[in-house]
């Protein structure tokens, strides 16, 4: 791989340091961290959209609390493994990822994502006692599932696609 490419003084900064020439070098280090990338995104996204199923109305008999306490701990974890391999995965190359469009996107959604969640455990999860199980979910909460599934498969669609752009 040849990385001359423009970019800002940190992005190129980052690419050419030791472990940008690393992760470039090193045989399987780059492919382990795209593999393990992709594992932590499917953990997060499977989670959290099987969690927005339910808020949805979907086994409305599982109470919504006990899901949480199984599920949003898995999706918390991969988030946090998503964040740390996506950084290795920038740093090997800075320029050209942060010069791609695709990928300014997907930290928007990121975003957009992570604000969701704020709003959802700030208004309705506060009174999930109410809805927790075998009654319909408030409005404000089945709308918040709706975002946090179109966000977040939109984000690992994206995530995907900045190879091909």
């Amino acid at each position: 791989m040849e990385h001359a490419g423009a970019g800002p003084a940190w992005a190129l900064a980052l690419e050419h340091s030791a472990l940008g020439e690393t992760l470039r070098q090193a045989l399987w280090l780059y492919p382990a961290a795209n593999v393990l990338h992709v594992l932590a995104v499917v953990a997060m996204v499977g989670s959290i959209f099987a969690f927005d199923l339910r808020i949805m109305g979907v086994a409305r008999s599982l109470p919504v609390a006990a899901l949480a306490r199984l599920l949003l701990p898995i999706a918390a974890g991969g988030f946090a493994v998503a964040v740390v391999t996506g950084a290795l995965l920038f740093t090997a190359d800075a320029t050209a990822v942060w010069n791609n469009p695709v990928f300014v996107y997907k930290l928007v959604l990121i975003g957009l994502g992570l604000a969701n969640i704020v709003v959802f455990h700030l208004i309705p999860w506060r009174r999930v006692a109410r809805w927790d199980a075998d009654v319909p979910s408030p409005a404000p909460a089945v709308a918040g599932a709706f975002v946090s599934a179109g966000v977040w498969t939109a984000t690992a669609t994206l995530g995907r696609l900045i190879a091909y752009f």
